[in-house]
């Protein structure tokens, strides 16, 4: 069965001097500011659409890589992902970078490899983006 979840965004003005908040409806998770600014200089506290990308990237892949190692019969002890997204003005979203360290018992590190570049191509937001050129960098914790 197929689910929906639900997001929305809320923008005042123009581009450069304009400014919105996304806000997560299904989760009620709350508001966040978002500028130009926080997507194409710093952060200061403000989100982004590509931390949110990085955010729900990181997810999805963990979630598919745990799956994936809990059906081989070597469910992980813990999974830590971290994803980074390039955003340049006037091009857009040019890279994503993973990358995971995991400790697995009972397989080697190779194992671990392939496991995770399988979940790298299978996660539904790697599916997704798949005109981004997307790397993977792994840790395995023996």
């Amino acid at each position: 069965m197929a689910t929906t979840r639900k997001a929305a965004a809320h923008w005042e003005g123009s581009l450069l001097e304009g400014k919105g908040q996304v806000s997560f409806d299904s989760s009620n998770l709350g508001t966040y500011d978002v500028t130009w600014a926080a997507r194409s200089a710093e952060p200061n506290g403000v989100t982004s659409p590509e931390e949110l990308i990085a955010a729900a990237h990181s997810t999805c892949y963990s979630m598919a890589l745990s799956h994936a190692l809990a059906q081989n019969g070597t469910a992980p002890t813990t999974v830590d992902t971290k994803a980074e997204v390039d955003f340049q003005p006037g091009t857009g979203i040019t890279a994503i970078r993973l990358s995971v360290r995991a400790a697995v018992p009972g397989l080697t590190e190779e194992e671990f490899v392939d496991f995770a570049n399988k979940a790298k191509e299978g996660c539904p937001v790697s599916q997704a983006l798949k005109a981004v050129p997307i790397t993977l960098e792994t840790e395995f914790v023996a």
